[in-house]
């Protein structure tokens, strides 16, 4: 028998907690086509999830620090706008490394570095110094998702990337939702500062698996693990219609000695591409609002307590999470039945039936009537990445994935450090409370809904170039080989 205490003394409920994670994770295994596929999946979500724990953490301890440190909820904003300002600066030049270096080398430097930035937050003794340790945190920060994004083009075939990156954002979600559940019970259980030492102490051992269990792929060689699902995807459809390249959108030079400034304008002549960014930098902009006053807003609005807040959290980011992994297998399916613009089509439909299902869920302050509103909500509004993620790669030449990655990110990161400003601003100003009141989150909330719809009329008139855009890129590939 083992030595843990816990062993000796609840072997029964010992025993069921190991077969349940043993068969999670062997059902996980078969999902995604053997141990080999699984091991780099479960390494990719665990990177976006120290990210998205980092950031949902601040939101989590929002209120203590402003007890903290006195002040409201402009402030609060702040604190992560600089945050995605700094990574918006850094993510660039990242992006031109990614298509040049080892990524994987690159990843574990940046979250070794990363989380002593974590130290030097929990160790923070007065805001300016809090400050200056978030825009070391979002610098650091910014080389997770070109490399991850180029990575998973490189493990994995076109055909099956929506369903795959479904399993590598649930990590996205799953490290949101703990940041806010953990990072509110160590705030309220001990201080602010203990949410900070976990993350810390997590990419501190992070950082030594990483290097360890995640190899570094040949590039363009699209997934050469064992177990690869065969090539059924948008390219093979449209080969089969017939769809012929913009022969003005074909890159006829060597993507690899293209400058920075080079790279930016090829890519966003790319009409496709110019679509799925503003989609999916709207709905980071949402996201980055909403995963800053959560937390208050639950509170305020709701009257929870501690116990009761969590478990809304919790349901609700079940829902994303839930909605994540449906996104992309759906957008597959229909890809290979023929829809070839279905990675353009499931989001704009998600994004317009989260901001749907959002408003009564707002507007109430029944718990009962809420939950089930923001449980759909969140599921539609999380359903729409990964298509979006898998689309951008089907336009875009491989050799460019890294730097295209590094723009989208660049905007995406701008308008999350805009948003909690901006939410924050408007919160103040609509509110007659002020930090003690919910009416100004919940109008600011309700503003910020418009731009979902928005995103759905921009990727529905976006899908009619989608076809010829991922004809020019499999034809750009075709002749650098």
């Amino acid at each position: 028998m083992s030595a843990n205490p816990w062993n000796r003394r609840h072997p029964r409920l010992n025993r069921l907690a190991r077969a349940a994670f043993g068969g999670i994770s062997r059902r996980l295994t078969v999902l995604l086509g053997g141990p080999a596929r699984f091991r780099v999946v479960a390494m990719l979500a665990c990177v976006l999830a120290l990210v998205s724990a980092d950031q949902g953490t601040v939101g989590a301890v929002g209120l203590e620090i402003q007890q903290s440190m006195g002040f409201g909820n402009t402030e609060l904003g702040s604190l992560v706008a600089v945050s995605s300002a700094a990574g918006a600066v850094a993510v660039l030049p990242v992006g031109v490394l990614t298509d040049r270096v080892n990524r994987v080398r690159l990843l574990t430097a940046c979250i070794a570095l990363w989380s002593l930035a974590m130290v030097a937050g929990a160790l923070a003794d007065s805001l300016s110094w809090l400050l200056a340790s978030r825009v070391a945190v979002g610098a650091l920060t910014a080389a997770a998702t070109p490399s991850v994004v180029s990575l998973v083009g490189d493990f994995f075939p076109a055909a099956e990337r929506g369903r795959i990156y479904g399993f590598i954002l649930s990590g996205e979600m799953i490290g949101a939702g703990f940041g806010l559940l953990a990072g509110s019970a160590l705030a309220h259980l001990l201080s602010w500062r203990a949410a900070f030492w976990l993350l810390a102490l997590a990419g501190g051992a992070f950082v030594f698996v990483l290097a360890r269990k995640l190899p570094e792929p040949e590039r363009g060689v699209q997934s050469r693990l064992p177990e690869a699902a065969p090539d059924d995807t948008a390219r093979r459809a449209v080969r089969r219609r017939g769809i012929e390249p913009d022969p003005a959108a074909v890159l006829r030079r060597d993507p690899v000695h293209m400058s920075l400034w080079q790279a930016i304008r090829y890519v966003l002549s790319i009409r496709t591409n110019v679509a799925l960014i503003v989609a999916s930098v709207v709905g980071y902009f949402f996201f980055a609002g909403v995963r800053t006053f959560a937390v208050v807003f639950v509170h305020q609005q709701y009257g929870l307590g501690q116990a009761a807040l969590m478990g809304l959290v919790l349901l609700v980011g079940l829902g994303a999470l839930l909605g994540v992994l449906s996104g992309g297998r759906l957008a597959d399916h229909l890809t290979r039945r023929g829809r070839v613009s279905a990675r353009m089509v499931v989001p704009a439909i998600a994004y317009v039936a989260a901001a749907v299902f959002f408003v009564p869920g707002l507007l109430t302050t029944s718990t009962t009537v809420a939950l089930p509103f923001l449980f759909v909500a969140a599921a539609s509004s999380a359903a729409a990445i990964p298509p979006l993620d898998a689309a951008r790669l089907d336009v875009v030449h491989y050799r460019l994935w890294g730097r295209a990655e590094s723009i989208r990110t660049f905007l995406r990161v701008g308008g999350e450090a805009i948003a909690p400003v901006l939410f924050g601003v408007l919160a103040d100003a609509l509110g007659p409370g002020g930090t003690t009141s919910a009416q100004g989150l919940r109008y600011a909330f309700l503003i910020m809904l418009l731009p979902l719809v928005a995103n759905g009329v921009v990727l529905l008139r976006g899908r009619h170039a989608y076809p010829r855009d991922v004809s020019a890129a499999a034809a750009s590939e075709r002749m650098r080989r």
